[in-house]
């Protein structure tokens, strides 16, 4: 049977995202467009924005104007994870399985310039520069919490757009299903890549639906910083309610297709990491339980919650489906 879901054990309201007007203004809008599934928005910041390597621009939210003038919690009222200890505790495979020497070796990783080909079955296919993302979407903030399927946790103010406005850009065609997402390949600059035991380069996916959810982030900085190269610089996904290693690292290629497209951990692991990778209590990985999780930063064990938190957005997703099977 299909896992059924009671939002209301999930703690999270929707307005941990959005004031509600907001919210409902946002979904009409996406509705008038024919995008289902809108979730909510969080409106870009004011104030005079700080030039970015690339020349652009990006919204004036530093750590501490996140700690003084924005709410620096989420809804349950957990505190934001330092930038400190976002940056300096990495998986990014692509230059070390160390967490804590990703920084030091990402450090001189060049980013500019840089573009992300956009093609496959869409009307418009586009090649975009950094610097044309960066000016052509408006750089919003959204507090999200982000959770790995290694049983760790972070809250994380991010800088980014909706990919859904990405893929308004480029019209998907009627038989476009998924999104497929490709990493830069950099053996030069990037040593991790020489492992061999590995499919490079990186790729991940998204069913199209999830994809145009407004949760759904292209993320291009973090504190109101631009994106640390640890971290996914220029440009990463952020999928909230999925773990971690769904969310994609400094993207260079994204591709509709109509099948479900091929990743690395269900290429190479496929009995322990899903295509959906949706957080889930009740389906543990084959060598540990994920019905808890540790927050950065602190020493105790919390509840890990249904879809992250984030299950009054996305539950709908997934309705008729065996979250046991389909993980």
């Amino acid at each position: 049977m299909a896992e059924k879901f009671d939002c209301r054990t999930t703690g999270v309201h929707p307005s941990e995202i959005t004031p509600e007007h907001v919210y409902l203004n946002r979904r009409g809008f996406l509705k008038s467009l024919g995008i289902a599934g809108a979730g909510a928005f969080l409106a870009a910041c004011g104030g005079s924005p700080p030039a970015s390597p690339t020349g652009a621009a990006l919204p004036a939210v530093t750590e501490t104007a996140v700690q003084g003038e924005i709410n620096p919690t989420d809804e349950p009222g957990d505190a934001l994870t330092s930038f400190e200890q976002i940056t300096n505790f990495n998986n990014f495979y692509e230059f070390t399985f160390s967490k804590r020497d990703v920084a030091k070796l990402a450090q001189e990783f060049p980013t500019s310039p840089w573009q992300v080909e956009v093609y496959g079955l869409v009307n418009n296919p586009h090649t975009f520069r950094i610097e044309d993302l960066l000016k052509q979407f408006t750089q919003e903030q959204r507090i999200y919490r982000m959770r790995c399927v290694e049983a760790w946790s972070m809250v994380i103010p991010w800088q980014g757009f909706p990919l859904a406005q990405l893929l308004e850009v480029v019209e998907p065609k009627p038989s476009a299903k998924f999104v497929r997402f490709e990493t830069v390949f950099d053996p030069e600059r990037m040593p991790g890549l020489k492992n061999h035991s590995y499919p490079w380069p990186y790729q991940e996916g998204l069913r199209l639906d999830e994809a145009l959810h407004d949760l759904t982030i292209l993320a291009t900085g973090l504190y109101g910083k631009p994106m640390p190269a640890q971290n996914g610089s220029p440009i990463r996904l952020v999928v909230p309610w999925k773990y971690g290693f769904k969310s994609i690292k400094s993207i260079a290629k994204i591709e509709l297709v109509e099948t479900q497209p091929a990743t690395l951990w269900t290429t190479i692991a496929p009995h322990e990491y899903g295509f959906y990778a949706n957080v889930n209590p009740k389906v543990d990985h084959p060598r540990w339980s994920q019905a808890s999780e540790r927050r950065i930063g602190e020493s105790k064990q919390r509840p890990t919650l249904l879809f992250n938190g984030y299950a009054d957005q996305v539950a709908h997703l997934y309705e008729g489906m065996d979250l046991q099977v389909d993980y």
